[in-house]
């Protein structure tokens, strides 16, 4: 995967290299699709939600350029991978489901980084004010049945995401049923 995926693909940060060596792929994948944890495309992990290929998540890691006083917040496809690349490198992590997300009414409480581990259509103003102002978000967008990397960063009280890469990233099913999300 480091030689074959991520390096070809221009993924060669030390520090991405080391934590996607050091966490397990096929931990985060049903019995039986272990065999198939490292292959070079998303591995379906149930209920229509998959781990997307190494490469979407080397590519998530490099953008969202981890600080250690980072307070991050990660939509989820369901596995926890993305989260545990994460959880080391920032001082604190929150994960919620893309169906959390969708529906849910919590206290707000904003976080330095979010990363959206799947593709959404928009950002939807719930998810943006989650985003404190000079904060970073980095998330598949899905546009036109294109998704693309894109990242964008809170400057007064706006978020503009801008597409980075063409990548084949999971669109995440809460969100492509909903068009705006509240927190």
């Amino acid at each position: 995967m480091i030689d074959s995926q991520l390096r070809t693909s221009g993924i060669n940060d030390p520090w991405v290299l080391a934590r996607m060596a050091a966490v397990p792929r096929e931990d985060f994948v049903p019995d039986a699709q272990r065999d198939f944890a490292y292959m070079d495309r998303a591995v379906p992990v149930g209920d229509g939600e998959y781990l997307a290929a190494p490469v979407v998540h080397g590519m998530m890691l490099t953008e969202s350029a981890p600080r250690r006083d980072d307070r991050v917040l990660v939509v989820e496809s369901g596995t926890g991978y993305l989260a545990e690349l994460l959880r080391p490198l920032v001082e604190s992590l929150e994960t919620r489901s893309a169906d959390e997300i969708a529906g849910s009414k919590s206290a707000r409480k904003t976080f330095s980084l979010i990363l959206v581990d799947g593709a959404i259509e928009e950002l939807g103003d719930g998810l943006a004010k989650r985003l404190e102002e000079g904060g970073r978000i980095v998330t598949g967008l899905n546009q036109r049945s294109v998704t693309r990397l894109a990242v964008g960063r809170k400057i007064a009280g706006s978020v503009t995401l801008q597409p980075v890469a063409d990548i084949g990233i999971p669109v995440l099913r809460a969100f492509a049923k909903a068009k705006s999300w509240s927190f």
